[in-house]
């Protein structure tokens, strides 16, 4: 747990860094106006964002007469900036919950960074998409003779991620956005975790 803490500190202080670098130009460079959604992909601006939803996990039940779910609460919370008209860098960290499985509980969260494309399919509607890579971290509990191994387990993993955007204000969007990332678990190697939440981002 320390160890992603210190991760998470490190990439957060890069991160208002960047953000606060980014806030400047658009601040100096880029004119806020009313226009919908063309302040979003206007190169220096930044924004920060809250979505929650379900998360999706793939783990097998094991054996013997356990409870077994895959599908829990989900939430993640970033920040990013645009470096061009539609490309940009977010940062974020991410909780996808945690299902009942052999006995215990398997549970997964982690830190993400990822490029982020968006195109404007309307003065008001966009659409986007994320590559990127999560610091992830996940633990493990079972009941010996479930079939599930218990363990904790961290690394780095491939991330995906596409949705939608509705500029609600010159400030507020509204965000619909389904996610894919890659954690290691114990006793199974890798294995994806999906979600897919709704949200608000607020530039500035």
């Amino acid at each position: 747990m320390k160890k992603i803490h210190r991760v998470l500190s490190s990439l957060l202080l890069g991160a208002a860094a960047v953000a606060g670098s980014l806030s400047v130009q658009a601040q100096t460079g880029s004119p806020s106006s009313g226009s919908g959604s063309s302040a979003w992909y206007a190169p220096g601006s930044a924004y920060l964002g809250f979505n929650a939803g379900r998360s999706n996990y793939r783990q097998g039940c094991g054996t013997g007469v356990f409870n077994c779910g895959d599908k829990d609460d989900a939430y993640s919370l970033y920040g990013g900036g645009m470096f061009s008209n539609n490309f940009g860098l977010e940062l974020g960290y991410l909780d996808m919950g945690n299902i009942d499985r052999g006995g215990g509980t398997t549970q997964a969260h982690g830190i993400n960074l990822s490029l982020v494309g968006k195109v404007p399919l309307s003065p008001t509607w966009g659409l986007f998409g994320k590559v990127g890579t999560t610091y992830g971290r996940t633990s493990v509990s079972s009941t010996p003779g479930s079939g599930v191994t218990s363990g904790d387990e961290d690394g780095f993993g491939l991330s995906l991620g596409a949705g939608v955007s509705y500029d609600l204000s010159d400030r507020w969007s509204a965000v619909l956005q389904w996610e894919r990332h890659d954690f290691k678990f114990s006793g199974s190697g890798r294995d994806n975790v999906n979600a897919t939440t709704l949200g608000l981002k607020y530039r500035f």
